[in-house]
């Protein structure tokens, strides 16, 4: 009841916070035997949370056992279904034995239930996939081993790809690839243990590489983050979303790795002509993707005219959101700096702050109302929810009113500095081709 209840919260929390969590292969997690879902690490609990709300049934997940270091935090992480395990390179955590630990995940799994195993161990926000620890393989192994090897255990690798893991209103893609066996491996694993865990460890790898976009280095990474944001456009035909954007990633990754391979003298081509591309199109105060516009007069000046009697319409319901909100928004800026010290933590911290700050603001405001104009319990319901509506309205109308801004100024631009703005268009299709030809 616990767990169902945090669950809950936790993805309500989640949807307020991203503005789009798309899940690629749901039904890869439909099966009727034992799971251990795998997945990469970046973004320390919001991993738990997301793969926690995008499996239907409870799963059980192996956490590190400093998390458990006092019988609070022991009996709230256990009502959670989390299962403490010591790591090598840490200090045992009192209470926690990994024989008891192990034991308790071979009866989750002989059950028929889910566990959830992050294999690179600790957590960091990149792109790069770290090196995988060997438990995962041992437990599945062993646990085949004392069932015979007709226990129909499947691994599924899950992909947790952020576009910006700790920004608010950012978006994620939840990769799953289909789950595979791992009995090919049991006859090894009856003579050699550590040699058949390694075996299956880099399957693991190459499993959750399919499903990640990842880099060879922080450098790397920045540059096809970069690189995709500088080329993608709404304007092309192309497909909207975390989806297309991630599959954009991906094709760009692979041709810069192929160019590092064969034409290195490309990549600073490359980023030459982006970072130039980039700093003009700041400057100018519009859209990259702008540029790809077709641009009508009479169409364009409809849009802008029926934009602007939209933000006079919407203003008075963004003025209510904003008042209402206003508070507890800035008051985590100010909070989360002092809170946080590492990215990994931005975003759950921020989920919890806002779990907790935002309720609490509405409930000063409705007692306030039942002073003032004595609600009914059905006004104050109507009265909560729209705060909590409007907020969201005014961060949405905020974001429109910029995009506003940069139709304007692109506006302007076609206006004043055609020539300007065609020939940085070229450049931008010059890049493209060089990336992509």
């Amino acid at each position: 009841m616990f767990y169902r209840f945090i669950q809950i919260l936790i993805k309500v929390g989640m949807r307020l916070y991203y503005s789009e969590i798309r899940v690629k292969n749901r039904d890869f997690l439909e099966h009727d035997g034992p799971m251990i879902i795998i997945a990469n690490h970046p973004n320390t609990m919001v991993d738990a949370w997301l793969v926690g709300n995008v499996c239907k049934r409870p799963v059980y997940f192996m956490a590190k056992g400093t998390f458990f270091n006092n019988k609070l935090k022991m009996w709230l992480l256990r009502s959670l279904n989390l299962v403490p395990i010591n790591r090598a390179t840490e200090e045992k955590t009192k209470g926690v034995s990994n024989d008891q630990s192990f034991e308790e995940c071979f009866k989750i799994l002989e059950q028929g239930k889910t566990l959830v195993i992050y294999p690179e161990g600790n957590s960091l926000m990149e792109r790069q996939l770290r090196q995988l620890k060997s438990g995962t393989a041992r437990i599945a192994l062993e646990v085949e081993r004392r069932n015979g090897g007709k226990l129909n255990l499947k691994v599924v690798p899950m992909g947790l790809v952020y576009l910006q893991a700790e920004k608010f209103k950012s978006s994620i893609l939840v990769n799953v690839a289909e789950g595979k066996a791992v009995t090919h491996h049991s006859a090894e694993f009856e003579t050699n243990q550590s040699s058949a865990s390694r075996k299956l460890t880099d399957e693991f790898r190459n499993q959750l590489e399919r499903v990640l976009v990842t880099t060879q280095s922080k450098e790397q990474e920045v540059l096809i983050e970069c690189l995709t944001n500088a080329i993608q456009s709404r304007y092309r035909g192309e497909k909207n979303g975390v989806e297309a954007h991630v599959d954009l990633m991906k094709n760009v990754r692979d041709r810069v790795e192929l160019f590092n391979l064969m034409e290195p003298w490309k990549i600073e081509e490359i980023q030459a002509s982006m970072y130039n591309i980039n700093w003009r199109v700041n400057k100018l105060k519009i859209k990259s993707d702008f540029l790809d516009r077709k641009f009508r007069s009479v169409m364009f000046i409809r849009q802008i005219i029926f934009s602007f009697l939209g933000l006079i319409i919407g203003f008075p319901l963004f003025i209510f959101g904003f008042v209402h909100n206003f508070l507890p928004y800035k008051l985590t800026d100010k909070l989360m700096p002092l809170l946080v010290k590492h990215i990994e933590f931005f975003a759950p911290v921020a989920i919890l702050l806002g779990l907790v700050l935002y309720p609490f603001n509405y409930v000063v405001f409705i007692y306030l109302a039942k002073l003032w104009f004595d609600f009914s319990w059905l006004e104050n319901l109507i009265y909560f929810l729209s705060m909590l509506l409007s907020g969201m309205f005014a961060h949405a109308f905020a974001r429109y009113m910029k995009h506003i801004s940069y139709k304007w100024n692109y506006l302007f631009l076609v206006i004043n500095e055609r020539e300007a703005l065609v020939e940085l268009k070229n450049q931008r299709q010059k890049l493209f081709d060089l990336v992509f030809d």
